[in-house]
């Protein structure tokens, strides 16, 4: 399939990226928090990183959307730390809990990268990399070095700078964002960010500006393009209806969507009485016939089955 980033590295573009990103730590803008904190000097804001990425955990992951895993699935790293913070996050204690992972240097992380693709990984997927794109580039030089030969997936909230995300064009293969509030006041609950939703509009048609929609190789896995996820959260079917309505209204019908049903309280959402519950199949059931309304011609539904059994229980 190959890497997108293997042309930036023959130019010797990626290393100007690299440089670029890195000398941004020392005040860092990464992402809208806008921290302006020194990173290279082992300060740190909202996300809790420092100089140096974090890994939680890596290996072949198969409960992706499916043209991510294929048969011998997405190599996907959890990395620690996140820059958006949602309160009912599933991975709540290695985003922003106590379970952070190691720091890495570029070389260990670049080592991971590799060692999922001996595994047999169609891609590498890098969970919540908003923080860490200067670690992230500077590991990647070194596994492009050392034979990296898969596509790169960026998964990520949809928390985006667009200065940052221009510095990763050509080098991401596969975007795979979140879209998860419409309304600043949601965003601004549920997350502290109440810019996340111009935020989240914006970063979805740059992506879209840079890879297209998603394409699939003649194995069924992807190779390059947009993925967009979308979590119903309960009592929200409306923004779920507004968000898609963007999605028809400002990309291709051929965008992949996943419209995920999978939601249940963790993290800090015990805080909120209003997310105290799990999606009704019934509200599932309500998102997928809307996206169908609008046009939208390519559906990921993994969650329907089990849903249905739960409305049948």
């Amino acid at each position: 399939m190959g890497c997108a980033a293997q042309v930036l590295q023959a130019k010797g573009q990626l290393q100007q990226r690299c440089e670029l990103t890195r000398a941004r730590l020392a005040a860092c803008d990464l992402c809208p928090r806008q921290c302006r904190v020194d990173r290279l000097a082992g300060q740190t804001g909202f996300c809790r990183t420092g100089a140096l990425a974090r890994i939680a955990s890596y290996g072949p992951h198969f409960g992706e959307e499916t043209p991510l895993v294929g048969i011998r699935g997405s190599g996907t790293i959890f990395l620690g730390g996140c820059n958006l913070g949602c309160c009912f996050c599933q991975n709540f204690a290695i985003s922003q809990g106590d379970q952070l992972g190691r720091e890495v240097s570029a070389a260990e992380f670049a080592a991971v990268m590799l060692e999922l693709q001996t595994m047999g990984c169609h891609n590498i997927n890098l969970v919540t990399p908003s923080h860490v794109v200067p670690q992230l580039l500077e590991a990647l030089a070194i596994a492009l070095q050392g034979g990296l030969d898969i596509p790169l997936v960026y998964n990520c909230s949809g928390y985006e700078s667009l200065e940052t995300l221009r510095l990763l064009e050509g080098v991401v293969d596969i975007y795979m964002p979140d879209a998860k509030f419409w309304r600043a006041e949601t965003a601004a609950r549920y997350a502290g960010a109440a810019d996340y939703p111009r935020r989240m509009r914006e970063s979805l048609l740059e992506m879209q500006r840079q890879v297209g929609i998603l394409r699939v190789g003649e194995d069924g896995c992807a190779c390059s393009g947009l993925l967009i996820r979308h979590l119903l959260m309960p009592g929200m079917l409306e923004e779920t209806k507004a968000i898609l309505q963007f999605i028809a209204g400002h990309l291709p019908v051929e965008t992949y969507v996943n419209i995920m049903g999978q939601y249940h309280p963790c993290g800090r959402a015990g805080d909120f009485v209003e997310l105290g519950r799990e999606i009704t199949a019934e509200e599932y059931a309500e998102a997928l016939a809307f996206a169908g309304t609008l046009g939208l011609i390519r559906l990921e539904q993994p969650d329907f089955l089990s849903l249905l059994r739960r409305m049948t229980r």
